[in-house]
Protein backbone atom coordinates (compact mmCIF):
# COMPACT_ATOMS: atom_id res chain seq x y z
CA UNK A 1 0.00 0.00 0.00
CA UNK A 2 0.75 3.83 0.65
CA UNK A 3 1.82 6.14 2.99
CA UNK A 4 -2.05 7.35 2.95
CA UNK A 5 -2.55 10.99 3.60
CA UNK A 6 -5.55 12.14 5.78
CA UNK A 7 -7.67 13.28 2.86
CA UNK A 8 -7.45 9.70 1.10
CA UNK A 9 -8.21 8.22 5.00
CA UNK A 10 -11.20 10.22 5.13
CA UNK A 11 -12.07 9.55 1.41
CA UNK A 12 -13.21 5.99 1.77
CA UNK A 13 -16.81 5.82 2.31
CA UNK A 14 -17.32 5.36 6.18
CA UNK A 15 -14.05 5.75 6.97
CA UNK A 16 -12.99 8.45 10.04
CA UNK A 17 -9.70 8.60 12.38
CA UNK A 18 -10.37 7.60 16.19
CA UNK A 19 -8.07 8.60 18.99
CA UNK A 20 -5.02 6.72 20.68
CA UNK A 21 -4.64 5.85 24.45
CA UNK A 22 -2.49 4.96 26.82
CA UNK A 23 0.84 3.00 25.42
CA UNK A 24 2.62 0.05 27.09
CA UNK A 25 4.97 -2.15 26.08
CA UNK A 26 7.61 -1.68 23.80
CA UNK A 27 10.01 1.26 23.50
CA UNK A 28 9.27 2.14 19.83
CA UNK A 29 5.60 2.29 20.70
CA UNK A 30 6.09 6.27 20.51
CA UNK A 31 4.77 8.03 17.82
CA UNK A 32 0.99 6.25 17.67
CA UNK A 33 -0.29 6.26 14.33
CA UNK A 34 -4.05 6.83 14.17
CA UNK A 35 -6.44 4.39 13.81
CA UNK A 36 -9.07 4.67 11.28
CA UNK A 37 -12.37 3.13 11.71
CA UNK A 38 -15.40 2.08 9.59
CA UNK A 39 -18.90 2.95 10.27
CA UNK A 40 -19.95 1.53 7.03
CA UNK A 41 -20.25 -2.48 7.28
CA UNK A 42 -20.18 -2.56 3.03
CA UNK A 43 -17.18 -3.34 0.55
CA UNK A 44 -14.58 -0.57 0.26
CA UNK A 45 -12.33 -0.53 -2.88
CA UNK A 46 -8.85 -2.46 -2.63
CA UNK A 47 -5.86 -0.41 -1.40
CA UNK A 48 -3.66 -0.43 -4.68
CA UNK A 49 0.05 0.15 -3.72
CA UNK A 50 1.83 3.72 -5.07
CA UNK A 51 4.95 2.79 -3.47
CA UNK A 52 7.42 -0.39 -2.70
CA UNK A 53 6.71 -4.15 -4.57
CA UNK A 54 4.14 -3.91 -6.74
CA UNK A 55 0.91 -6.59 -5.84
CA UNK A 56 -2.65 -6.86 -6.64
CA UNK A 57 -4.73 -5.99 -3.23
CA UNK A 58 -7.63 -8.06 -2.27
CA UNK A 59 -11.12 -7.02 -1.96
CA UNK A 60 -12.90 -8.16 1.12
CA UNK A 61 -16.09 -9.25 1.01
CA UNK A 62 -18.21 -6.87 2.92
CA UNK A 63 -15.63 -5.39 4.41
CA UNK A 64 -12.04 -3.64 4.28
CA UNK A 65 -8.51 -3.21 4.50
CA UNK A 66 -6.47 -1.58 7.11
CA UNK A 67 -4.25 1.21 5.99
CA UNK A 68 -0.98 1.99 7.00
CA UNK A 69 1.67 4.06 7.10
CA UNK A 70 5.35 4.12 6.58
CA UNK A 71 7.96 4.67 8.91
CA UNK A 72 11.58 4.13 7.78
CA UNK A 73 11.56 0.93 7.24
CA UNK A 74 8.19 -0.27 8.83
CA UNK A 75 4.73 -0.48 7.52
CA UNK A 76 2.89 0.85 11.15
CA UNK A 77 -0.77 -0.61 11.77
CA UNK A 78 -2.83 0.60 14.47
CA UNK A 79 -5.66 -2.21 15.42
CA UNK A 80 -8.14 -1.42 17.88
CA UNK A 81 -10.24 -3.71 19.93
CA UNK A 82 -13.58 -2.66 20.63
CA UNK A 83 -16.97 -3.25 21.38
CA UNK A 84 -18.85 -2.82 17.68
CA UNK A 85 -23.05 -2.93 16.30
CA UNK A 86 -23.35 -4.58 13.32
CA UNK A 87 -26.84 -4.58 11.40
CA UNK A 88 -27.30 -8.08 9.99
CA UNK A 89 -30.04 -7.65 8.24
CA UNK A 90 -32.45 -4.59 8.43
CA UNK A 91 -33.71 -4.01 11.70
CA UNK A 92 -31.84 -6.98 13.27
CA UNK A 93 -28.51 -5.34 14.82
CA UNK A 94 -26.13 -7.57 16.53
CA UNK A 95 -23.63 -6.22 19.54
CA UNK A 96 -20.56 -7.75 18.95
CA UNK A 97 -16.91 -7.23 19.21
CA UNK A 98 -14.24 -6.36 16.73
CA UNK A 99 -11.40 -4.35 15.54
CA UNK A 100 -11.54 -0.71 13.99
CA UNK A 101 -15.59 -0.20 13.97
CA UNK A 102 -16.59 -3.65 12.34
CA UNK A 103 -16.94 -7.27 13.26
CA UNK A 104 -14.25 -9.38 11.51
CA UNK A 105 -12.01 -6.64 11.67
CA UNK A 106 -9.75 -5.02 8.79
CA UNK A 107 -7.81 -7.03 6.46
CA UNK A 108 -4.38 -5.99 7.10
CA UNK A 109 -2.39 -6.47 3.70
CA UNK A 110 1.38 -6.91 3.13
CA UNK A 111 4.74 -8.13 1.22
CA UNK A 112 6.62 -11.24 2.16
CA UNK A 113 10.03 -9.51 3.64
CA UNK A 114 8.05 -6.92 4.90
CA UNK A 115 9.00 -5.17 8.84
CA UNK A 116 5.84 -4.55 10.06
CA UNK A 117 4.79 -2.74 13.62
CA UNK A 118 1.02 -3.26 14.74
CA UNK A 119 -0.16 -1.42 17.35
CA UNK A 120 -2.95 -2.83 19.11
CA UNK A 121 -5.23 -0.27 21.53
CA UNK A 122 -7.62 -2.21 23.71
CA UNK A 123 -10.90 -0.86 24.64
CA UNK A 124 -12.87 -3.74 25.23
CA UNK A 125 -14.05 -3.74 29.27
CA UNK A 126 -11.15 -7.25 29.66
CA UNK A 127 -7.87 -8.14 28.65
CA UNK A 128 -6.64 -9.12 25.23
CA UNK A 129 -4.13 -9.98 22.74
CA UNK A 130 -3.33 -10.82 19.32
CA UNK A 131 -2.34 -13.81 17.75
CA UNK A 132 -0.91 -13.71 14.08
CA UNK A 133 -2.24 -17.38 12.85
CA UNK A 134 0.41 -18.99 11.01
CA UNK A 135 2.78 -16.65 10.73
CA UNK A 136 6.42 -17.35 11.66
CA UNK A 137 7.19 -15.06 14.29
CA UNK A 138 9.78 -14.32 17.30
CA UNK A 139 8.17 -15.96 20.36
CA UNK A 140 7.20 -12.47 22.24
CA UNK A 141 5.53 -11.61 19.03
CA UNK A 142 3.09 -14.47 18.88
CA UNK A 143 0.22 -12.86 20.88
CA UNK A 144 -0.45 -15.41 23.59
CA UNK A 145 -1.71 -13.39 26.78
CA UNK A 146 0.16 -14.35 29.78
CA UNK A 147 2.77 -16.36 28.16
CA UNK A 148 4.39 -15.14 25.02
CA UNK A 149 3.59 -11.96 26.40
CA UNK A 150 1.44 -9.53 28.98
CA UNK A 151 -1.95 -9.36 28.25
CA UNK A 152 -3.05 -6.18 26.70
CA UNK A 153 -5.23 -4.02 29.40
CA UNK A 154 -7.72 -1.88 28.96
CA UNK A 155 -7.54 1.31 27.56
CA UNK A 156 -3.43 0.20 27.22
CA UNK A 157 -1.46 -0.53 23.77
CA UNK A 158 0.84 -3.07 22.89
CA UNK A 159 3.26 -2.87 20.10
CA UNK A 160 4.03 -6.12 17.50
CA UNK A 161 6.58 -6.14 15.40
CA UNK A 162 8.41 -8.88 13.00
CA UNK A 163 9.17 -9.95 9.90
CA UNK A 164 6.75 -11.46 7.43
CA UNK A 165 8.90 -14.44 6.69
CA UNK A 166 6.34 -16.28 3.75
CA UNK A 167 3.55 -15.55 1.85
CA UNK A 168 0.27 -16.38 1.91
CA UNK A 169 -3.27 -16.00 3.30
CA UNK A 170 -3.63 -16.12 7.13
CA UNK A 171 -5.74 -14.68 10.30
CA UNK A 172 -5.52 -12.61 13.22
CA UNK A 173 -7.01 -13.48 16.47
CA UNK A 174 -7.20 -13.15 20.28
CA UNK A 175 -5.31 -15.53 22.00
CA UNK A 176 -6.86 -14.06 26.06
CA UNK A 177 -10.39 -15.38 26.85
CA UNK A 178 -10.18 -16.44 22.95
CA UNK A 179 -13.14 -19.03 23.48
CA UNK A 180 -15.46 -15.77 24.34
CA UNK A 181 -13.78 -13.15 22.19
CA UNK A 182 -13.48 -15.22 18.85
CA UNK A 183 -16.97 -16.06 19.82
CA UNK A 184 -17.68 -12.36 19.68
CA UNK A 185 -16.39 -11.57 16.16
CA UNK A 186 -12.62 -10.83 17.14
CA UNK A 187 -11.12 -11.90 13.95
CA UNK A 188 -10.13 -10.80 10.41
CA UNK A 189 -7.38 -11.31 7.62
CA UNK A 190 -4.11 -11.14 7.36
CA UNK A 191 -2.62 -11.25 3.63
CA UNK A 192 1.02 -11.80 2.80
CA UNK A 193 1.69 -11.01 -1.07
CA UNK A 194 4.54 -12.70 -3.07
CA UNK A 195 8.08 -10.17 -2.74
CA UNK A 196 8.28 -11.13 -6.64
CA UNK A 197 4.70 -9.85 -8.39
CA UNK A 198 4.36 -12.38 -10.64
CA UNK A 199 4.13 -15.44 -8.57
CA UNK A 200 0.80 -16.29 -8.87
CA UNK A 201 -0.17 -13.43 -10.24
CA UNK A 202 -3.71 -13.01 -10.25
CA UNK A 203 -6.42 -10.58 -12.25
CA UNK A 204 -8.71 -10.42 -9.18
CA UNK A 205 -8.44 -11.28 -5.38
CA UNK A 206 -11.40 -11.74 -3.28
CA UNK A 207 -10.98 -13.34 0.33
CA UNK A 208 -14.30 -13.81 2.61
CA UNK A 209 -14.43 -14.90 6.12
CA UNK A 210 -17.49 -17.24 7.48
CA UNK A 211 -18.80 -16.97 10.76
CA UNK A 212 -21.66 -17.82 12.78
CA UNK A 213 -23.18 -16.85 15.41
CA UNK A 214 -26.24 -17.72 17.60
CA UNK A 215 -28.50 -14.85 18.77
CA UNK A 216 -31.24 -14.83 20.62
CA UNK A 217 -34.53 -12.09 19.75
CA UNK A 218 -36.46 -10.77 22.60
CA UNK A 219 -40.13 -10.67 20.96
CA UNK A 220 -42.49 -8.08 22.88
CA UNK A 221 -46.20 -7.88 23.06
CA UNK A 222 -48.55 -5.34 24.71
CA UNK A 223 -50.43 -6.20 27.63
CA UNK A 224 -53.69 -5.38 29.35
CA UNK A 225 -52.57 -2.29 30.25
CA UNK A 226 -50.67 -0.97 27.18
CA UNK A 227 -47.45 -1.67 28.47
CA UNK A 228 -44.69 -3.30 26.34
CA UNK A 229 -42.86 -6.32 28.07
CA UNK A 230 -40.48 -8.72 26.54
CA UNK A 231 -41.44 -12.49 26.51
Amino acid sequence: MTDLSRRNFLGAGGLALAGASMISGRVQAAGLPEAPTMTEATMQPPLHPQSGPDYQPVVTLNGWTLPWRQNGDWKEFHLVAEPVVREMAPGMKAHLWGYNGQSPGPTIEAVEGDKVRIFVTNRLPENTAVHWHGQLLPNGMDGVGGLTQPHILPGKTFVYEFILRKSGTFMYHPHSDEMVQMAMGMMGFFVVHPRDPAERRVDRDFVFLLNAFDIEAIIYCLTAGSSIVPI
